[in-house]
């Protein structure tokens, strides 16, 4: 009894371990045993970060885990416990401004959230119980229940098929929700729960389900069913992702199904796809800490000295205790080293507005509102889809800007992912599906037009292996079960290849008219009907590189038919087979088509009766199913005949060529990652103008060092001669790596996916494990590379060893597909294209494109202008950062925030149209270049020259007398109050002759906030605030605009603080209009594609071309 109780408590921590047992209907599977309940977590979704109780606590602790924000909180501590010279207001205020925006920001964003979940766990399902329907809320759906789901709705659960009002229990769904695929996939219900089609029948089914723990791979699943009936042994069926129902997928052309939960609420695959996802940093943000630690260090300096010169000032007794500022008892019997203590804070108090608390705020309000500008783009609007442009993150805008590498897809990225059946081979002879010359050769008549015909069982044979072997459906306008003869046919699969291969036997005559229950149809050229039973498939993954199928023939053949890469076919055929069809693979591979081969093999009864009952055992495996059944394919798949290959043509993307060509001349390298064969990627590099002609190219490929005995060490010998042959061509370079292109030859490097396991897993021993950092020092010196026979992890790999090279360069991913998430997912920036092999890459990416092209203008334009426009705005907090507590609140709240927000959303220093044309201009701020050394001090010592002028400006200016006519002297607040007036102006002025792109909204805003701060001055010095103990400020600014000398000395100030900068522009001015005349006379024998050097960035914000609109 202990033990079962015991078991029972712990049972969702062992379950989680290995599998979990699911009871259909909640019922006992035997009626002599105890039916103890196993516990698992309910429907209910949440996405939602906080709740009622937890939101206060939870986000305040998330918000001063910032550094300035938790710096202000110790300040304003400070102001409220220690004696200091300002109000505590001044470092409240601000901080709980940030803090309350900031708050009610997310506030927002997760009601938002919250609303979405109980949308979904409010909607009603029903569910079977005690045979009737059962109207419920969906987040009170619990593991086991049998749930009914209707034609056009959503599945609120991970779901078993059991049934469904077809007669041979399939299905259709689409996953438009979870990977962006609008195509109807089929899924299957086991032959033993196919006619439960009624609540009765489904409430009397005893069956218990056996599967793994959830996880989140949307296409992996692994259970059985376990059915008892009146016999004694149960009845066991193996279930897979075919069974499986995905919770935010939707029924379609069906009307009703039955199925059983077996992952419910935050466990179903979509929940966990939903999660982990890793948070980036941009480098500005980077920089923006590290800017925020020197301020902080100069203030602690600057209390420090301060504190320092008091107390060498007060070392005089007639200092330290004037006659009319005498120490009270208290203030003499306090320890000396309290008090310096105490002045330090107070020090460092009273200039703590040099570190500005509302720029985080700004920062973020520039980043959400800025990503809109991405998603208004009308350049970016694809008419075939319907979209445009998506951010998913905000967070990185500025970092589209900065980028050093880009990995980049094949297929479906550069390619257009659209197949087109060019031509066959078969037993070594040519077929075309058009009619002309060709080397002389006239096409035959006949359905195969062709230059030298095979043998016409072969031939059929052929075309009959392209019908039979593929996951491709039908789909019909009418009844998804009917008959399709005289119906339009609609084919529909995941893969494009398949539809193009499909579509190509058509047009030769075999016609593929569907799969009904187990049973493929085609019409052959003779318009006859043939029947094939299917018998097995041996599905197509990633790493086997084929598909196979079994079927068997109304004669009662038994034939396996297999399709898939060279690599992967060349190797289990017989090898005189290999001779007649490996030219015309190379030779449609060279010229940019995908290919892929045939084989067949006869398999005797005797043969079959293994092979089914190896694979019946594998599939009702729990534990290492997916090895045990691919150890049995291989097995299954080998002395095949090969009959011929396929050529497929993947048409470039519009503009794929001009974009390449672009971000080379912008000083990116671009690689491209790929699962595709060498010649193919190579023909499509080309093509795309990656390689270009006079491009020499450097291989690291299986086929360069099968040769050698050792593998490792003809790798190793062909590492060293590439380095010595780059290092002699190109020398060592002191620029960066991005700009470090070479006016001589021109490197491309190839390597393939195995060759880069052999560099990755080299051995340890003093002559190869160096590989890695060889291999890497060739690809810093080549202008492309391009990685074929690519795994998924491959390309992760590939982009991890990049990101960690010495200088960290920012890299960036685009893809298509689900192979494509990992790399996306690994690099700095990752943009997905809302591509035909799904939406997995889009939603997981931090933007989303329709076109490869799109990448142009979102990194020359849109990467520019943001990163531009944030450091601007960064480096604009740190200078402006003073006197009463209101003007210090309001200083960077109200008086100087407008503007520069304005600036850092609007400002355009260089037209769009000149920044996409001259791709030159994204070297100048690569690096992060305006948030280096150099321009941080020189906005550093603009402030301070600023700042001197100010202030000794104003203090010459008190020398005299009076300043007004009646005699009366200004004091201490009327100094300030001047030098707090310059200081406004100066700013906003120092803006507005750095704004090359004026708006009306800049002008509003610009004038508008100079006017507010004189608007303002009059308001609160001139009205007594009965709230105030101490009303330092009245009538101050009123009085002091009142003295003609004030006025002059205001405008001198402003004028003098900002005549450095007029001459800067005067000289900018002069230079770009002399640069203009040379580059007319260059532009001639200039291309876009060469790799000029680059001009050293001034230590201004902008360059040379600063002013071209």
């Amino acid at each position: 009894m202990f033990r079962r109780t015991l078991n029972r408590l712990c049972a969702r921590e062992e379950n989680r371990v290995g599998t979990r047992t699911v009871f259909v209907g909640n019922h006992p599977v035997s009626r002599t045993e105890a039916h103890v309940a196993q516990r698992f977590c309910d429907n209910r979704i949440v996405s939602s970060k906080y709740t009622l109780w937890n939101f206060l606590p939870k986000n305040l602790f998330e918000q001063f885990r910032r550094i300035a924000n938790f710096y202000f909180l110790i300040i304003f501590l400070v102001q409220v416990t220690v004696d200091t010279p300002t109000s505590p207001v001044t470092s409240g205020l601000p901080l709980f401004f940030v803090i309350t925006v900031t708050a009610i920001k997310q506030g927002y964003e997760d009601w938002l959230r919250h609303r979405a979940d109980n949308e979904v766990n409010k909607s009603t399902v029903y569910i079977i119980e005690n045979a009737k329907r059962v109207r419920k809320e969906s987040e009170k759906i619990k593991v086991g229940d049998v749930v009914e789901v209707q034609a056009d709705e959503t599945f609120p659960c991970d779901l078993i098929l059991l049934s469904s009002c077809t007669t041979d229990g399939t299905c259709y769904v689409t996953t438009a929700s979870l990977d962006g695929e609008s195509n109807c996939k089929t899924h299957y219900a086991v032959r033993d729960t196919i006619a439960l089609c009624t609540a009765e029948s489904i409430d009397n089914l005893q069956a218990a389900i056996e599967c793994e723990q959830p996880q989140p791979d949307l296409y992996k699943f692994v259970g059985r069913m376990s059915i008892y009936s009146n016999s004694i042994e149960a009845v066991a069926r193996s279930l897979g992702p075919e069974n499986l129902l995905l919770k935010g997928a939707k029924l379609k052309n069906t009307k009703k199904i039955y199925g059983v939960a077996v992952y419910t609420g935050m466990e179903t695959k979509m929940a966990l796809n939903y999660q982990g996802k890793s948070q980036k940093r941009s480098a500005v943000e980077k920089s923006i800490n590290a800017f925020l630690i020197v301020y902080l260090i100069i203030l602690l300096t600057k209390a420090a000295v301060c504190t320092t010169l008091k107390y060498v000032w007060q070392s005089s007794p007639h200092n330290d205790e004037p006659w009319y500022n005498q120490k009270t008892q208290k203030e003499r019997e306090t320890l000396k080293v309290l008090k310096m203590f105490t002045d330090f804070l107070s020090f460092m108090v009273l200039f703590n507005f040099i570190i500005p608390v509302s720029m985080y705020v700004t920062v973020e309000m520039q980043k959400f509102l800025g990503s809109f500008f991405i998603s208004w783009d009308k350049d970016f609007f694809d008419e075939e889809i319907n979209e445009g442009a998506l951010v998913n993150t905000s967070d990185l805008n500025e970092e589209l800007g900065q980028v050093d590498y880009v990995f980049t897809d094949k297929t479906g990225t550069l390619t257009e992912n659209t197949m087109e059946f060019i031509e066959c081979c078969i037993d070594g002879h040519r077929y075309k599906d058009t009619t002309q010359e060709v080397d002389g050769l006239s096409q035959t008549d006949g359905p195969l037009p062709c230059f030298d015909k095979a043998d016409k069982n072969r031939e059929e044979l052929f075309l009959r292996a392209l019908c039979l072997c593929h996951t491709v459906e039908i789909k019909t306008n009418d009844a998804v079960d009917g008959t399709t003869e005289s119906a339009e046919l609609t084919y529909i699969s995941s893969s494009p290849d398949e539809i193009a291969l499909v579509k190509g036997a058509k047009k030769f005559g075999f016609t593929f008219l569907g799969n009904w229950n187990g049973r493929i149809r085609v019409e052959n050229q003779r318009k006859e009907i043939e029947e094939y039973e299917l018998l097995h498939t041996l599905n197509f993954d990633s790493v086997r590189r084929r598909m196979s199928v079994i079927v068997k023939t109304e004669g009662g053949d038994i034939l396996l038919f297999c399709k898939g890469a060279d690599s992967a076919v060349f190797p289990r055929v017989q090898n005189h087979e290999i001779e007649l069809i490996k030219a015309h693979v190379e030779h449609n591979a060279m010229d940019g088509y995908r290919t892929l081969c045939v084989a067949f093999k006869e398999i005797t009864p005797d043969d079959f009766e293994r092979i089914n009952a190896q694979l019946v055992e594998a599939k009702m495996a729990l534990q290492d199913r997916e090895e045990k059944l691919e150890t049995i394919f291989d097995d299954i798949e080998t002395n095949m005949n090969l009959i011929g290959a396929t050529a497929v043509e993947d048409k470039l993307q519009d503009q794929a060529a001009e974009t390449i060509e672009a971000l080379h001349a912008a000083g990116l390298k671009v690689w491209v990652l790929t699962g595709d064969k060498m010649e193919t990627a190579r023909s499509t590099c080309y093509a795309c103008r990656l390689f270009q002609t006079n491009t020499e190219l450097l291989e690291l490929t299986t086929k360069t060092i099968e040769d050698s005995e050792r593998k490792e060490d003809r790798l190793h010998e062909l590492l060293i001669e590439y380095r010595k042959k780059l290092m002699h061509e190109l020398p060592r370079s002191t620029r960066s790596l991005k700009k470090a292109w070479t006016e001589h030859q021109e490197y491309g490097l190839i390597i393939d996916g195995s060759t880069l396991s052999l560099i990755l897993n080299s051995s340890q021993d003093s002559s190869s494990n160096n590989y890695k950092s060889i291999f890497l020092q060739i690809c810093m010196k080549c202008t492309a590379v391009l990685c074929c026979r690519m795994a998924p992890l491959q390309k992760a790999q590939i982009v991890r060893m990049v990101k960690n090279l010495k200088g960290s360069p920012i890299t960036l991913s685009i893809g298509d597909g689900a192979n494509d998430v990992s790399m996306i997912l690994e690099s700095h920036v990752g943009i997905g294209i809302k591509g035909k092999e799904g939406r997995q890459a889009a939603r997981n990416s931090d933007y989303s494109v329709p076109k490869f092209k799109h990448l142009k203008k979102l990194l020359l334009a849109h990467g520019h202008l943001y990163y531009v426009r944030i450091a601007h705005l960064v480096q604009y907090f740190f200078y402006k950062p003073l006197y009463d507590a209101a003007y210090l609140t309001m200083y960077n709240i109200c008086f100087t925030s407008l503007p520069i927000l304005a600036y850092s959303l609007l400002e355009q220093h260089i037209n769009i149209n000149t920044l996409i044309s001259d791709p030159r201009l994204y070297m100048k701020i690569s690096g992060n270049a305006m948030l280096q050394l150099g321009p941080f001090l020189y906005w550093t010592f603009l402030a301070a020259f600023e700042g001197t002028v100010f202030f000794f400006g104003t203090y010459f200016l008190f020398q005299t007398a009076s300043l007004e006519d009646n005699g009366k002297t200004y004091g201490s607040w009327t100094f300030g109050t001047i030098v707090f007036t310059v200081l406004v102006f100066t700013v906003t002025l120092k803006l507005a002759l750095d704004t090359r792109f004026w708006t009306w909204i800049n002008h509003f805003v610009i004038w508008g906030s100079l006017a507010f701060y004189v608007f303002f001055s009059f308001f609160w010095g001139g009205i007594i605030w009965p709230f105030l103990k101490q009303q330092r400020m009245y009538f101050v600014f009123a009085q002091m605009l009142s003295s003609v000398s004030t006025w002059l000395a205001i405008i001198l100030l402003i004028f003098i603080s900002l005549f450095p900068e007029i001459i800067l522009i005067v000289i900018k001015n002069v230079k770009r209009r002399s640069a203009r005349r040379n580059l007319s006379g260059r532009r001639a024998s200039d291309s876009l594609s060469s790799r000029p050097s680059v001009r050293p960035l001034l230590l201004r914000t902008f360059s040379d071309e600063s002013n071209i609109l």
